[in-house]
């Protein structure tokens, strides 16, 4: 399955979609401060990047790909989550208004966004 970009470059989704799946949950989470896959299954999955020596000479090129592709999968993981940090800080600043009420005033809280689910029976 080929993409092609508002540029006209057309670009792979199915290829890398392994390694980003793979990037996506080992990397921490920064709300619970554990990767997806620790919470689900309570382990993290190792791949070859974790057991690979460094400045090794016999490698093929394949290997080399997919560990290149990795790399820059998890350096851009880390760009991204740096990126929403820095977005979220600014944005928090600016909406955020302080309440008007302090801690142990009785406050109205109202429900109608809830969302409520009736069991069918």
């Amino acid at each position: 399955m080929e993409y092609k970009d508002h540029e006209g470059y057309s670009h792979d989704l199915i290829t890398p979609l392994p390694e980003i799946q793979l990037v996506y949950s080992t990397s921490q989470n920064s709300t619970t401060g554990k990767s997806p896959s620790l919470v689900e299954n309570g382990w993290n999955p190792l791949h070859p990047v974790n057991n690979m020596k460094k400045n090794h000479l016999k490698i093929s090129s394949k290997a080399k790909d997919c560990h290149d592709m990795w790399k820059r999968a998890f350096d851009t993981e880390a760009e991204c989550i740096a990126e929403a940090k820095e977005y979220n800080k600014q944005r928090y600043g600016k909406i955020h208004k302080e309440p008007n009420f302090r801690e142990g005033d009785q406050v109205l809280v109202s429900t109608l966004s809830f969302v409520t689910t009736t069991s069918q029976g």
